[in-house]
């Protein structure tokens, strides 16, 4: 994966609240690999919550996570509130990974979180703004990113599989 110039501390060192309120606390994946997605219910895409599923159950007991943001930034493929994206992602997906609050992950609103992301290229070198919904990011035990994956590569991908692997040897 191609890197850039790290735009200062962990990711995991942001404020993010949970989906249903309260603090998402970050702090409680250092020293885990963490896949940052940001999610929609309402998109082409969505069916990739199976896959983000699946790594969940995968490799949780190895030290991972999943975890989706919500975004609504994308034609409006997120209108729900927290109460019905929660409902949503455990009806239709089995969804068991955490989930944060519906956030901005572009723009002047652009969340902190984001802000620590978007300077890391994925293989082709895009770096920047979020292109569509389920961009992700493999954020390594450290707190650094370490991959970055565009919205249409498969959660279970040979790609993302080996990044993971490899952030968690």
């Amino acid at each position: 994966m191609t890197t850039t110039e790290n735009t200062g501390g962990s990711a995991l060192d942001v404020e993010i609240d949970a989906l249903g309120g309260g603090s998402a606390r970050l702090s409680q994946y250092a020293g885990r690999a963490v896949l940052v997605v940001n999610v929609a219910s309402k998109c082409g895409l969505t069916p990739q919550y199976a896959g983000l599923e699946r790594l969940q159950e995968r490799f949780a007991p190895e030290g991972f996570t999943v975890l989706g943001v919500p975004c609504n930034q994308f034609l409006g493929q997120e209108p729900g509130s927290a109460e019905e994206i929660a409902e949503f992602c455990s009806a239709t997906y089995g969804v068991t990974f955490p989930m944060t609050e519906k956030i901005e992950v572009n723009g002047a609103g652009r969340h902190p979180l984001y802000d620590r992301l978007v300077g890391f290229a994925d293989a082709e070198g895009h770096s920047g703004d979020i292109r569509w919904n389920f961009e992700k990011f493999l954020i390594g035990k450290d707190g650094q990113v370490v991959a970055r994956f565009s919205p249409q590569t498969e959660p279970e991908s040979a790609e993302v599989l080996e990044a993971v692997e490899k952030a968690l040897a």
